[in-house]
């Protein structure tokens, strides 16, 4: 495999220094990258059943929690009136709960670049002996399913070299003033020969360099010298689908998903397998589909560490109610008792001065 190739130039060190690092030939040439996971110690199983839970229904949607669902969301919408969610009649509840299926997978990816700071009297391990592998490197990992970053310094590959930007001085001309020390005075614009600001000379001190023409360099801080290592970028990432069974009432999956159900079903292990003989065959085919995806999108460029499925009923009510003798309809759905009402009969246009 060409690494040059599939790696960018990344502010690579000399090459005849750092191209040979013990333990990375080759690796490093084009200034590092991504670099695939170990093959996983475990084989997978052949999928097994999934336990059933007893109780798959949810209670059903009382009259007066629906009522005061319509009267929060009537409230919280400045242009309409709480009529209809105090006068108006329930004359029929319907369910139609649905079903959410969520996989998450969760994974550690690993890739490595030449990285440089300031030398601060840390101790040059270049050669002193050979440098861990990116996926030998001891790592804290966060709690599961946690999303995370970490940045470390590979052992055994750092190297002191002077600063090429400032030539080893430590400084820079200054930015601001060009390295003079001083600019042309702001009040006259040098041409005032009676300015109380800089005393009729036209100029005034820098105050970025405090009139030195020079500040620290920003690569080495004034330090001079550099201290180049490869760097391990550790990255943890919950990857989070799902799938909703379609819901015959109409409401937008965005809405759906901004609610919980009833959770009937979770677990978690290395990797999982597809559930089998729930009684909605939805659920059973999205969890072997999204198994499946999963593996193929994760496993070739990062290390799964954990699985998770979990198996939602979300409570969805259809409320049909009278108000001034027409007949409307609202629905009251998830555990927060979320609304959507799209045909709200009393409505006003509001003027927001």
């Amino acid at each position: 495999m060409n690494s040059a190739a599939l790696y960018p130039p990344l502010n690579a060190p000399p090459a005849n220094m750092f191209n040979n690092v013990p333990g990375y030939e080759g690796t490093m040439a084009g200034g590092g990258g991504f670099l695939p996971p170990p093959m996983p110690l475990e084989p997978v199983a052949p999928p097994q059943p999934g336990p059933v839970p007893d109780n798959w229904c949810i209670p059903s949607l009382a009259e007066d929690v629906a009522r005061e669902a319509f009267k929060s969301y009537a409230s919280s919408h400045c242009c309409y009136s709480e009529s209809p969610a105090t006068d108006g009649v329930i004359t029929s509840m319907e369910p139609f709960n649905t079903y959410r299926y969520r996989l998450e997978t969760y994974t550690e990816s690993r890739s490595t670049e030449w990285a440089q700071k300031p030398h601060e009297g840390e101790a040059a391990d270049f050669y002193t002996q050979t440098a861990p592998q990116p996926w030998e490197v001891p790592v804290t990992a966060p709690s599961l399913f946690t999303d995370h970053k970490q940045e470390i310094r590979v052992p055994f590959t750092s190297s002191i070299k002077d600063c090429n930007i400032c030539h080893s001085s430590g400084t820079m001309p200054c930015e601001e003033c060009d390295g003079k020390g001083h600019k042309e005075c702001w009040a006259c614009h040098g041409n005032d020969q009676t300015c109380s600001t800089c005393k009729s000379t036209g100029q005034e001190s820098c105050k970025t360099c405090d009139g030195n023409g020079t500040q620290n360099c920003k690569t080495c801080d004034g330090k001079r010298q550099l201290l180049t290592f490869i760097q391990l970028k550790v990255e943890w990432t919950n990857h989070v689908e799902d799938h909703l069974v379609e819901q015959k009432i109409g409401l937008k999956v965005d809405d759906l998903s901004s609610v919980s159900g009833k959770e009937l079903f979770k677990n978690n292990q290395y990797l999982l397998y597809p559930l089998l003989g729930f009684p909605n065959p939805a659920i059973s085919e999205a969890s072997d589909r999204l198994l499946k995806d999963h593996q193929a999108k994760y496993a070739q460029t990062s290390r799964i560490l954990q699985q998770r499925q979990t198996v939602e009923l979300i409570p969805i009510t259809q409320v049909n109610y009278k108000w001034k003798g027409d007949s409307h309809v609202y629905i009251v759905y998830g555990n927060e008792h979320q609304v959507s009402a799209d045909n709200y009969p009393a409505t006003c246009c509001c003027v927001i001065m």
